[in-house]
């Protein structure tokens, strides 16, 4: 199975059938990377690691796609009764799946709260991996409320590739969209908006669905990358484009125009895919 294809199609395809044939060092590879096309947020790359696992260990488990997650959910919840609240990834038969969830970006994971809940209540993943990520965001969210000096930050590739959030979506042809990820990454009030075949980033200081304070500030900045594909029936990227890694620096209801597909021979749907890693401010808030 080629590694890119698998990039593209894990979570666009969002099929059981192919989840079944995704080796163990194979899904190691592809949720490490920085190319993997994240369909919503990171919580739905470790949604999708609970869907595999699940066919991994129940192989003749077949039913519609509605039911995959419901089922594999019940699954998970007898097998922690049956350890004893175990987590599932300390018992004999977890062990083996630890080099895929080790690849989880989980600081993007526990800053929402509804994905914290999940986490907690599915108890896969220890709490010895948990602690220092909670005490590391929490440090972050300080940093990030409290700090008023700081330097230049370089921003590396390697950076992007190890760290970043990942987090998409798809483009129809006639439909405007728009995604906001305000819960996430110290309330961070960027939006990204698709309309008339352009994609453009916004900030958005009247956001008032994240109550923390570091939403505004007078500058935020943030590096980024994004990609775009539209993939045929078999799952073959026909068309492919993206930007180079940026630092993006928007003043409060800024904006900048991303990509622009208006003179661009694309097939639809698109599927849209970000790479985003919050800065540091640099100086101090306006008098």
């Amino acid at each position: 199975m080629c590694l890119q294809w698998l990039l593209d199609n894990l979570m666009t395809q969002n099929s059981e059938e192919l989840l079944r044939e995704v080796s163990l060092d194979l899904m190691k590879e592809v949720i490490a990377s920085s190319e993997l096309f994240v369909m919503e947020v990171e919580m739905d790359v470790y949604t999708t690691l609970k869907k595999w696992v699940f066919l991994q260990l129940q192989p003749t488990w077949r039913g519609p796609r509605r039911d995959l997650l419901p089922d594999a959910d019940s699954w998970f919840a007898r097998s922690r009764q049956e350890s004893e609240g175990t987590p599932f990834l300390e018992t004999e038969q977890g062990r083996a799946f630890v080099p895929a969830f080790q690849q989880l970006r989980l600081a993007y994971m526990i800053c929402d709260l509804p994905s914290a809940r999940i986490i907690d209540q599915d108890a896969l993943i220890p709490a010895t991996w948990l602690t220092p990520v909670y005490k590391e965001q929490w440090l972050a969210l300080l940093r990030a409320e409290q700090t008023r000096d700081l330097g230049p930050v370089d921003v590396f590739v390697s950076d992007l590739q190890r760290t970043s959030m990942r987090c998409g979506g798809q483009l129809l042809r006639y439909k405007q969209c728009s995604w906001r990820w305000a819960g996430f990454n110290v309330g961070w009030d960027l939006v990204v908006c698709y309309a008339n075949r352009r994609i453009i980033f916004k900030r958005s200081a009247l956001n008032k669905s994240c109550g923390l304070g570091v939403s505004l500030l007078w500058q935020r900045k943030v590096a980024f990358r994004l990609r775009l594909a539209s993939l045929d029936r078999a799952g073959r990227a026909i068309f492919r484009k993206e930007t180079e890694l940026q630092v993006l620096s928007l003043g409060k209801d800024e904006e900048l125009e991303v990509v622009n597909l208006e003179n661009e021979d694309v097939v639809f749907p698109i599927y849209v895919t970000c790479n985003f890693l919050y800065l540091p401010r640099e100086g101090r808030f306006p008098e």
